[in-house]
């Protein structure tokens, strides 16, 4: 059976989750690439190199995200969420940092995917991070679907 998650399911896949993927497009292309993230209840914040994926979302704010959660081939969910890209500095920055370092720290994540607390540091002394972002994907809309025997 293949049904809509409710409201309520959607923000579970999306609380539990841990990796997302990612999809912007600039300049006539589409790129599309796993994140790790945090979920706040309205956004996903997430901290990222500087490269191809924040160069294209400065250009185009506009994102889709999809996040799965699969038991085997006749059980998953499944949500899409459209947003919009938002860079985070200060304040804001710190307490995306604290969040995320909050909720990776306790699961076994290979370095890239895991916000240092070094990272969290130079957000806290007011210094920031030189070659990295922290961002807020702000959520507009979304749809779940979900397949179970």
């Amino acid at each position: 059976m293949i049904g809509e998650l409710s409201k309520r399911e959607m923000e579970a896949v999306l609380r539990s989750g841990i990796v997302a993927r990612l999809g912007c497009h600039a300049e006539g292309r589409t790129y599309v690439v796993p994140i790790t993230y945090a979920y706040d209840g309205t956004s996903l914040i997430g901290h990222s190199a500087l490269g191809l994926k924040v160069d294209m979302m400065r250009q185009n704010p506009a994102v889709c995200v999809e996040v799965d959660q699969v038991d085997d081939p006749g059980h998953w969910r499944s949500v899409i969420a459209w947003g919009r890209y938002e860079e985070l500095e200060g304040e804001a920055a710190l307490e995306a940092m604290e969040r995320l370092v909050a909720r990776f720290e306790s699961l076994a994540l290979s370095e890239t995917s895991r916000p240092s607390h070094r990272m969290a540091e130079a957000y806290r002394s007011g210094e920031g991070y030189p070659d990295a972002v922290v961002y807020r994907i702000h959520l507009e809309a979304m749809t779940g679907r979900f397949e179970r025997p």
